[in-house]
């Protein structure tokens, strides 16, 4: 089996950087192109035009090796639709901002009603195919909770925080991508190193192959932004994963560059709305160092430093969890 994952995870970063410059000519031939915030930082402005929608990619890239390979177990299969519905939440959202040439898309209140349904299909998959317990597992101290009805609320929040996380971490060229490859790749040991879950090792290993492969040309300077339809299909893949290996409440420590980031953005709101004070120069904190003349590059590497730390501390205490 670890060779199939392996071959899994190589054939969608290859698939990825050998249809990536076909992608990106099409995209641009007919000027899919990003349209940057007014608020945003100043020096953004000038990747305004850049194809977005590269999730389309990176979604493709991800299913055909690991449709080719898989065993087709639900609990694989529940994660990638997971991925995908996400993703479609995210292409009608990049498709509303390319058609209607602005910067805003769906509103929110749709995109939460849209992630409220896939919550519920998740919660169904998972508890009546895969049969997992409604449990909150707390896996450094070894106990759980029961939820009962509150499972599939629990799994909400998990999908809403998971995409909303990486959404608003794809701000700079390869920071969604490279650190969702690193949380990735934590969820591709913990359950290689578990038994019965090989599949689910696969479609991390394909999640993995495809960002390494979307990096190529997403980089700085970025070729192309993966948009709604790659953060929202990264976010749902990590939150379907989190259900899966009942790691919900570790994810915060596994996917903790996510939560800094959105962290941020609540504590800048909450600061300004009840003081009218600003916590950091701007939210979410990327921006912040931005501002404070750090370079791109220099900001993107100490990041995914970070997320490395995190999905390592993750991955430990999982480990010794089922040992």
């Amino acid at each position: 089996m670890l060779g199939e994952i392996l071959i899994g995870g190589m054939a969608s970063m290859f698939i990825c950087i050998f249809l990536g410059p076909k992608f990106i000519d099409f995209m641009r031939e007919r000027e899919f192109g990003q349209h940057i915030r007014e608020e945003g930082p100043e020096g953004h402005h000038e990747k305004a035009g850049t194809p977005t929608m590269g999730g389309l990619l990176i979604l493709l890239s991800i299913t055909v090796p690991f449709l080719i390979l898989s065993e087709y177990r639900a609990v694989s299969l529940a994660v990638l639709g997971t991925a995908l519905a996400s993703g479609a939440v995210g292409f009608i959202d990049d498709w509303t901002k390319v058609t209607h040439r602005r910067s805003l898309g769906v509103s929110g209140r749709y995109k939460l009603l849209a992630q409220g349904v896939i919550a519920i299909a998740l919660w169904l998959v998972a508890t009546e195919y895969v049969h997992l317990p409604e449990i909150l597992r707390v896996h450094t101290i070894d106990a759980s909770i029961d939820l009962g009805l509150l499972y599939p609320v629990l799994i909400f929040l998990v999908l809403a925080g998971s995409t909303n996380g990486v959404n608003l971490t794809d701000g700079l060229d390869g920071l969604a991508a490279g650190s969702a490859a690193i949380v990735l790749l934590a969820y591709t040991a913990m359950t290689f190193i578990t038994t019965g879950q090989e599949d689910l090792a696969l479609l991390s290993a394909c999640l993995v192959g495809a960002c390494v492969g979307f990096l190529w040309f997403n980089s700085f300077p970025a070729g192309i932004f993966m948009g709604d339809t790659g953060s929202l299909a990264l976010g749902g893949a990590i939150a379907g994963l989190a259900v899966m290996t009942q790691t919900e409440l570790l994810l915060i420590v596994i996917g903790g560059i996510f939560v800094i980031e959105s962290l941020s953005v609540v504590i800048q709101v909450i600061a300004f709305q009840r003081f009218r004070r600003r916590v950091f120069l701007m939210a979410p904190v990327h921006h912040h160092f931005e501002l404070m003349a750090w370079s791109e590059t220099k900001i993107i590497l100490r990041f995914w430093i970070v997320a490395a730390i995190c999905s390592a501390i993750g991955f430990t205490l999982y480990q010794q969890s089922i040992q």
